[in-house]
């Protein structure tokens, strides 16, 4: 995998505090988040770029891995174990058994032992040169996909950037907000033939202006004028598959609600089933009335 410098990413020095860092991230997310950069793949790759130096260079742990083995420093943890054992192995201790005090077992599952393991990574002296390299599986990618409710509604295919990589993937109708996928075998190469890692993703859905969601229903606040709220009559309501009429009855009262059946958002993987959508009436009142019509208004308080 090709070095990425996350400190030139983020547009800070190596001494960097930590608190620099955050503010350097805080802006570079403000100017490349999705949100003020719609359809912009190079946006959405300095994004996640940002995010993924972020992510290891406010941890202390990672960073000083980061710093000390740069691109590899995922392996850390098994460099320095190399490296412990290369220096126990100069002092006249060998592997397998207990001698001195150490017990030392075969690395990797190769049989390949420490020597060789740390020559493959470091290239020092030692024999072993005939023999396979203990194999590493790659790091996990995660990404974060935001999509609005009306494509979380619809299957369709996306392409997105990890890593400088561009994946195309099918997205099932009905995810949720929250909800995270794997990508089998789409995270960073593994170390001498390992397994590559996988790509986990997060879709974050955006609030809809029209609907509310529950689970696979769906809400939705409709105006009802006074009129047909009395008499009854037929209005026009929004689905997420277009507008279909729906039928008011008389002395219908403010609050009432209404379920449409199998118009609300797709079950997830489950073809041909569909949540409900239930409108809550509002009625409104009129205003801007006429002589004539207050009349009929008090006409009619009269008559209680």
């Amino acid at each position: 995998m090709a070095f990425v410098d996350y400190y030139k990413i983020l547009g800070v020095e190596k001494t960097a505090t930590e608190k620099e860092i955050k503010n350097a991230y805080r802006k570079l997310a403000r100017k490349y988040h999705p949100d003020l950069n719609p359809n912009d793949s190079e946006a959405n790759k300095k994004f996640q770029e940002i995010n993924e130096a972020n992510e290891v260079l406010t941890d202390a742990e990672k960073r000083k891995k980061y710093d000390q083995y740069g691109e590899n420093w995922q392996h850390a943890d098994a460099y320095e174990q190399a490296r412990q054992q290369q220096d126990r192995q100069s002092h006249g201790y060998q592997g397998g058994g207990q001698q001195g005090g150490y017990n030392f077992e075969s690395f990797g599952d190769e049989g390949g032992d420490f020597s060789d393991f740390f020559q493959s990574m470091f290239g020092g002296a030692g024999g072993g040169s005939g023999r396979q390299q203990a194999r590493y599986r790659g790091q996990d990618f995660n990404a974060q996909l935001q999509l609005t409710l009306q494509e979380a509604a619809e299957t369709h295919k996306q392409t997105l950037t990890v890593n400088g990589k561009n994946i195309r993937i099918t997205i099932p109708a009905g995810v949720e907000n929250g909800q995270t996928i794997k990508i089998a075998g789409h995270g960073s190469a593994g170390v001498n033939g390992g397994p590559a890692g996988d790509l986990y993703i997060t879709f974050i859905i955006a609030d809809d202006a029209r609907f509310k969601r529950r689970g696979n229903d769906l809400l939705a606040t409709v105006p009802l004028d006074l009129y047909t709220a009395v008499l009854g009559g037929e209005i026009t309501s929004d689905t997420l598959t277009g507008q279909v009429k729906v039928k008011v009855k008389p002395e219908t009262q403010n609050g009432t609600q209404v379920k449409l059946k199998g118009k609300g958002m797709p079950v997830y993987k489950k073809a041909d089933e569909f949540g409900d959508l239930y409108l809550t009436y509002n009625i409104q009142l009129p205003t801007n009335l006429t002589n004539e019509q207050i009349e009929l208004f008090k006409q009619l308080a009269n008559r209680k």
